[in-house]
């Protein structure tokens, strides 16, 4: 059966052909087509109810010298959620580092609207932007400490409190709320499963009580189950925990049916009640019940 098996030639990159592949002059002036149409910075203080509380402002970042973001801007109001969604290499990833302090910063601005007023946050080392600011990341990758056990990953999370007894605490009202864990309390983190572990790296974040949580693609080879689970989880700290939450992901289908899903050229989405789309060619808003 198998010599007589259709055998399909590879072509250019994956999908398509080499034909798809376009010249960095034609990347440019389609980039500059669709900025004609971009949101002006009142456009993106009305979707952040205008009073945003992470504030962007005229942002050049990259790695080394290599500038990744341009000129970028972006408000999110207390409370909302923020999905940055596109394929790989689009830039995604690169704001939540420039966020928490992975990039290089060449100009621009990163603030809080903190309690105690607007808190410029640009040249915070990370630790001080978790200790200081209430910002937490949540890594793509895999992060947890393997042979330790699930209660010591949580304690790990508290690590920059000034008294353990902090983490402690901080680790039962986690067990508290989520019962998954607490079951597997004493148990090495190797054994759990990919879902638990995800579960794992978002609560150990919320040991220092973050205000702003930074969530690297939450689905990222999880089970369909376990991204459903994943996103409600999210969707709890938004709505009932008052997070902010900045996210990126790729697969837009999968989150969840109360937030709007777009097509994944889309740019950027604050998802909360009132659900904004935008991508850079404009933006529109639906209210879902």
């Amino acid at each position: 059966m198998a010599d007589t098996q259709e055998i399909k030639p590879a072509r250019g990159y994956g999908s398509g052909d080499v034909g798809t592949v376009i010249s960095v002059e034609d990347v440019v002036r389609e980039a500059e087509k669709i900025a004609e149409n971009a949101p002006t910075l009142e456009d993106l203080a009305e979707l952040a109810n205008n009073d945003p509380y992470v504030s962007i402002e005229s942002l050049n970042a990259g790695y080394g010298k290599m500038e990744i973001l341009h000129d970028f801007n972006l408000q999110v109001g207390e409370g909302q959620s923020l999905c940055l969604i596109g394929p790989n290499g689009a830039g995604k990833s690169t704001i939540l580092h420039s966020i928490f302090g992975f990039t290089n910063i060449f100009d621009g601005r990163i603030k809080i609207n903190s309690a105690d007023g607007v808190l410029d946050v640009t040249n915070l080392s990370s630790k001080d932007k978790l200790r200081k600011a209430g910002i937490a990341y949540i890594l793509q990758d895999k992060s947890i400490f393997p042979d330790m056990t699930v209660e010591e990953n949580l304690w790990m999370g508290g690590y920059l409190m000034e008294e353990p007894g902090k983490a402690k605490e901080a680790a039962d009202w986690v067990f508290d709320k989520y019962s998954r864990l607490a079951e597997r309390r004493t148990k090495l983190a190797k054994v759990l499963s990919g879902g638990e572990r995800r579960l794992l790296e978002i609560s150990r974040a919320l040991v220092m009580q973050p205000d702003v949580l930074l969530v690297d693609e939450p689905s990222i080879g999880l089970e369909p189950r376990f991204i459903d689970m994943v996103f409600e989880i999210l969707e709890d700290l938004q709505s009932n925990e008052g997070k902010t939450i900045s996210m990126v992901e790729q697969n837009g289908k999968k989150l969840p049916t109360t937030y709007h899903r777009g097509g994944i050229s889309g740019f950027w989405r604050l998802m909360s009640e009132k659900t904004v789309w935008g991508d850079k060619g404009g933006y529109f808003e639906e209210n879902h019940p």
